[in-house]
């Protein structure tokens, strides 16, 4: 009897919008599935996604993932067209939908992905509602990023 197979902690993410970390002050996070067709499925297996630059739409009461970017495998989409770009949908309770268009409605706000992972066998998305980060709070965060780093080189050496 072998041990029961499990993700690691750290094994699980896809993509990350790390950008998106830098850019805004987050919120409120939420959890979303994606609706995905099996060539798309094939392609996050093999880590081929990509976040920059994308951004949530809700549009008749349904949310939409734009701007997203899944390479297709040569061996996977070999007899359907392969769209890299489309716009996929997101899939998120009706009380969700309706608090992120609200919180959208807002000025400064808007609603991004953070990151695509898997949850056993399902890909999810977790989206965030987000403020714009003015260009002083941008440097306060490369200042706190760079001090971290530094502290960890000082704390290595030492030990």
């Amino acid at each position: 009897m072998g041990k029961k197979k499990g993700n690691a902690p750290g094994n699980n993410t896809i993509a990350q919008n790390k950008k998106a970390r830098f850019e805004y002050h987050i919120d409120e996070t939420f959890e979303a599935g994606l609706s995905l067709s099996g060539w798309e499925v094939k392609s996050l297996r093999a880590g081929k996604a990509q976040l920059t630059d994308t951004y949530i739409l809700i549009k008749n009461g349904e949310a939409w993932l734009l701007g997203s970017h899944i390479t297709p495998l040569n061996t996977a989409s070999t007899h359907v067209v392969a769209e890299p770009d489309r716009t996929r949908k997101l899939l998120l309770h009706r009380k969700e939908i309706a608090r992120i268009f609200s919180r959208t409605q807002e000025k400064g706000h808007t609603c991004v992905p953070l990151k695509l992972y898997w949850k056993k066998n399902l890909v999810k998305c977790e989206l965030a509602l987000v403020r714009g980060k003015q260009l002083h709070d941008k440097r306060a965060t490369q200042k706190e990023r760079d001090w971290n780093r530094e502290k960890a080189r000082v704390m290595r050496d030492h030990a």
